[in-house]
């Protein structure tokens, strides 16, 4: 893998990202090659649960009361009817990206594991994902539209949604609070 790609991190939205899709955004890049990237957005819970998606796929059994709540997340403006589940990599369904110490997952197998108390220990369900064609990222980058890190199980699943963007941020050292939310070159 070539160095100056950016799998397996986290993409922190500058102060200034006016796109209303990625305003305060933190993003898991799952892929980031010559070819694009594709990422998730990671802290920013939909409306819908794992609940109300069961009752779409499997009306005849519902999720377990202690699973049914469980966020489905707005993971980016493609496909936005498509689900994804990044989760920890104990587990493996009939559609598994391996990621390393995490995986990813596509079919409705995993989501019927998750609402009947098995699946992964740790998991984010995503409808949609962030998608980006060969050298879009890089300027994006150059621009100073993100920073990156990389990524962390911790912030992943363990901090809350809300908290995130900031946590990735201060694995920098930075606060985006002291940032200006205009952009300019010195």
């Amino acid at each position: 893998m070539n160095s100056t790609y950016l799998k397996d991190h986290f993409l922190i939205a500058m102060p200034h990202m006016a796109d209303p899709n990625f305003a305060r955004s933190l993003v898991y890049l799952i892929e980031h090659n010559e070819h694009g990237a594709m990422g998730l957005v990671v802290n920013r819970p939909g409306e819908l649960t794992l609940g109300d998606v069961l009752e779409q796929l499997r009306p005849e059994q519902p999720a377990r009361a202690d699973r049914a709540g469980l966020p489905i997340y707005s993971g980016g403006p493609v496909q936005t009817d498509r689900g994804f589940v990044l989760h920890s990599a104990e587990c493996s369904f009939q559609a598994t990206l391996s990621l390393g110490e995490l995986a990813l997952s596509t079919s409705q197998d995993v989501l019927f594991a998750l609402a009947d108390g098995a699946g992964p220990a740790q998991q984010l369900i995503c409808l949609g994902y962030a998608g980006w064609g060969a050298g879009q990222l890089e300027a994006e980058l150059a621009a100073n539209a993100w920073l990156s890190c990389p990524a962390s199980a911790r912030t992943l699943f363990e901090t809350p949604a809300e908290l995130r963007l900031e946590s990735a941020a201060a694995q920098l050292g930075i606060d985006l609070n002291l940032l200006t939310s205009q952009a300019g070159h010195a």
